[in-house]
């Protein structure tokens, strides 16, 4: 149990290892199965109920056993533990979304919760490999955050506009600087506004002081930017390809 469950790591993680390497593949697995089979999740309510509310389950569980497991071993700090990086704050957001289809809820979490996710996936900032609860917790945590943000857009009538973007990075930027205040405050790196992750990652290429800020804004900007030209093709292809289409209209 203490292998499993503990805070002693009796197996450091390696990046790229056959466990990192294997949930991937099964991260790819998911994805391609959502993109897949979006006419039948559309169409088929029995299997939209199983998975919207499987995603629920490990979304709500995975967060719940994490500040169960930081409690139990005597680790939890307000300074690490609460979810306010962005994939805590993505995943509270693809919760909600989930349980009332709130169409500004959707669209707030394809912003911060594909990409953002999907980097941690590569990049984890994580100290236990398999078969510790903490390599479980991160990587179906991260998985289901993405393969959530994905589904909502795929099968609801939510249209991902341009100024949907920009009404997310606004809402993005207000609430950074209110973490700013909190990191000054508690000490903590939420968000990394007061230093880059332990691991490597790309915010490492961002430089330092005023620059990093900066250099964090544009990177940000065109995150959203490369979402919603991907959309906006997906979504175009997907119309004109098929001029028989029959599928409910999308409305915003």
């Amino acid at each position: 149990m203490e292998r499993w469950f503990g805070k002693t790591t009796y197996q450091p993680f390696e990046a790229f290892s056959t466990s990192h390497i294997t949930v991937l593949i099964f991260f790819g697995i998911g994805f391609l199965y959502l993109i897949l089979n979006y006419k039948r999740l559309q169409r088929q309510s029995t299997l939209y109920q199983i998975t919207r509310w499987g995603l629920f389950s490990i979304l709500i569980i995975s967060e719940i056993t994490y500040q169960a497991w930081t409690i139990t071993n005597s680790v939890w700090s307000f300074s690490e533990h609460v979810p306010l990086h962005l994939c805590g704050i993505a995943s509270i957001i693809a919760m909600l979304a989930l349980w009332n289809r709130n169409k500004k809820l959707i669209k707030i979490n394809f912003f911060i919760g594909i990409i953002p996710a999907f980097l941690a996936l590569i990049t984890p900032e994580l100290v236990n490999d398999y078969p510790h609860y903490r390599f479980w917790k991160f990587f179906m945590h991260h998985m289901s955050i993405t393969w959530t943000s994905l589904f909502l857009v795929i099968t609801s009538s939510v249209v991902i506009q341009f100024r949907s973007a920009l009404k997310t990075f606004g809402i993005l930027n207000l609430y950074a600087v209110i973490v700013f205040f909190i990191n000054r405050q508690i000490g903590s790196n939420y968000l990394y506004l007061s230093h880059t992750p332990t691991a490597s990652t790309p915010l490492d290429l961002l430089g330092d002081g005023v620059w990093y800020y900066i250099h964090l804004e544009i990177l940000a900007f065109c995150v959203f930017l490369f979402l919603w030209i991907i959309y906006k093709g997906v979504t175009y292809v997907s119309k004109n390809g098929n001029p028989h289409n029959t599928e409910r209209s999308l409305d915003s």
